[in-house]
């Protein structure tokens, strides 16, 4: 799976995949740019019991897998959050589903649209499970076998919104499959994930980006090297990085964006040559994190390719969601330290 974005890519894609016969169809989808939720609901025939609506930090696009996941919503309207639990609860009695379903959502220009459905239990029903103490197989299991929810003792609807904000964050083993392209996109590539709980947002991205193994710099260097339609995109977050007191690395073209609006930015000429190449800064630990939004397609002698390769080799971070950086820009505008974080008894969440 891939996302094209124009006729160019459309060619270079079908070109890969022709590369050896094909028995079925090529699937093309409309890709829509939005916020994407996710909902985890019991269904006995009658009525639904949704734990809670998930909201995932990157936009669509991102395999739900590799996306960070943040409960309760943060951004979604009490209008759009109702549509949500409507639809679940028409889909769930058109499909017939006694038991558990997964619909993963798109909010696009103001509308909701759906993008699967799964009558299936999914990977984020244990991570629900414990951050709203809703015990979702044990109740599912009991309507398969033929009770009513509305008998069980946890209601009907939406549950009961927590006081605390959980964030799921994946972890990934890039470092030790070689060859691997370490961007993020429509196929799942983590392999494992963690979870951060505080009362507020800020403290509830450090946890999950510390126990994910990342850590989080309150100063450095950041090397920024962006595809082309991203560069506007980027520059906020540039802007504030600089302001926090980051030097700033990037490639030609990204640097001289970032020189046109007033940041000073330290220009890697070439990427392969040189004292100052970008494997020199990373291989003698010079820089923090890197962003880096890929071009097109997943060929091996790209220079993108090659830096996030040196990245993961090199135990750098490196985001390739522009969504997933202003996250760790929130952990890093966090003041608290390790030590100063609240401990949370996830069993009274």
């Amino acid at each position: 799976m891939a996302i094209a974005y124009d006729d160019a890519e459309i060619t270079e894609f079908i070109n890969e995949i022709n590369k050896t016969v094909q028995e079925h169809p090529i699937l093309v989808d409309k890709y829509m740019l939005g916020r994407e939720l996710e909902v985890d609901a019991i269904c006995d025939g009658e009525d639904i019991l949704i734990p809670g609506i998930m909201e995932h930090l990157e936009r669509a696009g991102v395999h739900s897998g590799d996306s960070i996941s943040v409960y309760p919503t943060q951004h979604i309207s009490e209008e759009h959050q109702k549509k949500i639990i409507d639809y679940t609860y028409k889909i769930a009695r058109e499909l017939n589903v006694i038991g558990v379903l997964n619909i993963q959502f798109i909010i696009c220009k103001g509308e909701v649209y759906i993008i699967e459905v799964n009558p299936r239990s999914s990977r984020t029903v244990p991570y629900i499970s414990k951050v709203t103490n809703l015990p979702v197989i044990d109740i599912a299991t009991r309507v398969i076998l033929g009770e009513k929810l509305k008998n069980i003792g946890y209601g009907t609807g939406i549950y009961r919104r927590s006081e605390y904000i959980a964030i799921k964050m994946p972890v990934f083993s890039f470092e030790k499959i070689k060859n691997a392209d370490t961007s993020l996109g429509p196929e799942m590539k983590s392999t494992g994930e963690v979870l951060g709980v505080s009362k507020n947002f800020s403290d509830a991205i450090v946890k999950a980006f510390i126990a994910s193994g990342i850590n989080i710099p309150k100063t450095g260097n950041v090397l920024i090297t962006v595809r082309d339609k991203d560069k506007e995109e980027m520059l906020p977050l540039a802007k504030k990085l600089f302001n926090k007191g980051f030097n700033i690395y990037a490639t030609k073209g990204t640097a001289q964006l970032l020189k046109n609006n007033g940041i000073d930015v330290n220009v890697v000429e070439k990427i392969w040559e040189g004292a100052e190449s970008i494997p020199n800064l990373l291989q003698l630990g010079k820089i923090n994190f890197i962003i880096n939004t890929p071009t097109r397609g997943k060929e091996s002698n790209r220079d993108g390719f090659k830096i996030r390769r040196l990245a993961a080799e090199s135990k750098i971070p490196c985001f390739t969601s522009l969504d997933t950086a202003n996250a760790l820009y929130d952990a890093i505008e966090d003041t608290k330290t390790e030590e100063e974080l609240e401990v949370v008894d996830i069993t009274e969440v």
